[in-house]
């Protein structure tokens, strides 16, 4: 269970950093919330401590892992650049993902964690990044829109989750 928290904005306060294996267990305590109570991820299992390591492990310099830290919270969301497909001429294309603590939403957390994997993603040499949201996701899609992220098509019906058929929202970022 994750502590709940109610206090102002945090942008001000926040540290972005890279993220080491002790940043697993609350990266892993914030993506299990939303497997279990959200559909902004299609995963319906939570998260083992053994799974998140070895998709640590599978990140590096060309695919970043990002925590965002505020002081007195620890870590208050998350940020990752993933390979997009394992063929080899995908490798200038990632997908990102934004995670926030659901006790810190609006507070300014996914748009400075966007922001900071959109630098970094540029630095690396990438060429584009995509975003696959949900379709029933409209905050995160606007987030991503506010940062330059097109509408790149709409998949209907291809996750099963909470009972229900969702569709998914496919925006790129040219870089």
């Amino acid at each position: 269970m994750l502590p709940r928290v109610n206090a102002p904005p945090l942008a001000a306060e926040l540290s972005i950093r890279d993220a080491t294996r002790d940043d697993l267990p609350a990266i892993n305590a914030i993506y299990n919330h939303y497997v279990l109570n959200s559909t902004c991820t299609y995963q319906e299992e939570p998260e083992t401590a053994e799974g998140r390591a070895a998709w640590f492990e599978g990140h590096g310099q060309r695919h970043p892992v990002t925590v965002a830290t505020a002081p007195g919270l620890g870590v208050v969301g998350w940020g990752s650049l993933s390979r997009y497909h394992p063929r080899s001429a995908y490798r200038h294309t990632v997908e990102n993902s934004v995670y926030v603590h659901p006790d810190h939403h609006r507070r300014g957390i996914g748009g400075l964690l966007l922001a900071d994997l959109i630098a970094r993603a540029r630095a690396i040499g990438h060429r584009s990044i995509l975003a696959i949201i949900d379709a029933d996701q409209p905050a995160s899609i606007a987030l991503h829109q506010r940062f330059g992220f097109e509408p790149a098509g709409r998949r209907k019906s291809v996750g099963l989750k909470f009972g229900r058929w969702l569709d998914v929202v496919d925006l790129q970022l040219m870089l």
